[in-house]
């Protein structure tokens, strides 16, 4: 059951299952890494996906956003993330969100096989 809770605490909160298993430098660095790209998405003005109007494109870049864990929510709550079309660095904002969701899909994914020993 342990890797299961790791997986879904280093998901809600990005490095957190690395530093739970003592792996504090590679924990603190896959969070601010995340949380950098995070910043500059909100920056550039880049909006998070919607699943309204429905099209599997957008859901799968919700899901790509879902993947911020609990900095989604925080953000979306704060009126943030909703992005300006008529900004030059719109789409590059976007990505970013984007792209720090899907990363953290893999720090998760990896604090998980380190919980389990399938990696160090």
């Amino acid at each position: 059951m342990k890797p299961y809770l790791i997986l879904f605490i280093s998901w809600l909160f990005p490095g957190a299952g690395h530093i739970m298993q003592k792996k504090y430098v590679k924990g603190i660095v896959f969070f601010v890494g995340i949380v950098l790209l995070l910043a500059l998405g909100l920056v550039m003005e880049g909006k998070f996906y919607s699943t309204k109007p429905f099209h599997p494109l957008m859901v799968l870049g919700f899901l790509g956003d879902l993947g911020n864990g609990i900095f989604y929510f925080i953000i979306k709550l704060s009126g943030l993330g909703k992005g300006n079309i008529e900004a030059v660095t719109f789409h590059y904002g976007t990505t970013y969100l984007v792209t720090a969701g899907l990363i953290n899909y893999l720090v998760a994914l990896n604090a998980f096989d380190i919980a389990r020993g399938k990696r160090k």
